[in-house]
Formats: structure tokens, C-alpha cells, sequence
């Protein structure tokens, strides 16, 4: 059974910077697709960047230019560094992998950012 343990969310204040990690277990095959979605208190999920395997990454109009997703296949994880937070960018953090056609979800970090 694959798990998806997410880690490095936190309070930081507006401004500041917080990388997140999430890191797959119980699966020796690699992501095909790697992703990260928050959701915000009274907000739907919103996808924030994505990572194929050997494609580009697509990122949401509202994290361009600040987020930066990566991975890592040989851990079969995936990083989330995000610079210049905002307060709007509060929500909790939820790492997902597509792995041999099956979705999978961590269970969420909170990232928490003060005005």
C-alpha cells in the first residue's frame, strides 16, 4: 500500500519562504505524475503545481514566479518551494502521486501565513 507523508509546513510570515517535502513509501515503482493541491478554510482543492515525469511543469496563474515544484525519482518524492508567501497563500498543503494509473494522497501539512 503506497503512503504519502508530507512534511515542512508551518507559520511563517508574509514574505518569508517554506519548502515543503512529501515522500512515497510502499511502492517500487516511480510517480508519473507528481502534484501538489491546497485547500483553503471554505475553499475548494486547487491543484498549485504539477511535475510529470519528463515533462514541463504547469503551475497555477496564482504561484507563478514564486512556487517551484521538484522531484526527485530516485526517493520518489516531491519538493514544493515557495518564496514570497502571501497571507491568501494559507491553506492546508496536499501532496499527490499518480502511481501505475492509481491516485494518491498525502494527508495534509498546514502552511500558515501571517500578515
Amino acid at each position: 500500500q503506497v503512503q504519502l507523508v508530507e512534511s515542512g509546513g508551518g507559520l511563517v510570515e508574509a514574505g518569508g519562504s517554506l519548502r515543503l517535502s512529501c515522500a512515497a513509501s510502499g511502492s517500487s515503482f516511480s510517480a508519473n505524475v507528481m502534484a501538489w493541491y491546497r485547500q483553503a478554510p471554505g475553499k475548494q482543492r486547487e491543484l498549485v503545481a504539477v511535475i510529470p515525469n519528463g515533462s514541463k511543469s504547469v503551475y497555477a496563474d496564482s504561484v507563478k514566479g514564486r512556487f517551484t515544484i521538484s522531484r526527485d525519482n530516485a526517493k520518489n518524492t516531491v519538493y514544493l518551494q515557495m518564496n514570497s508567501l502571501k497571507p491568501e497563500d494559507t491553506a492546508v498543503y496536499y501532496c499527490n502521486m499518480v502511481i501505475q494509473g492509481y491516485e494518491n494522497w498525502g494527508r495534509g501539512t498546514q502552511v500558515t501565513v501571517s500578515s
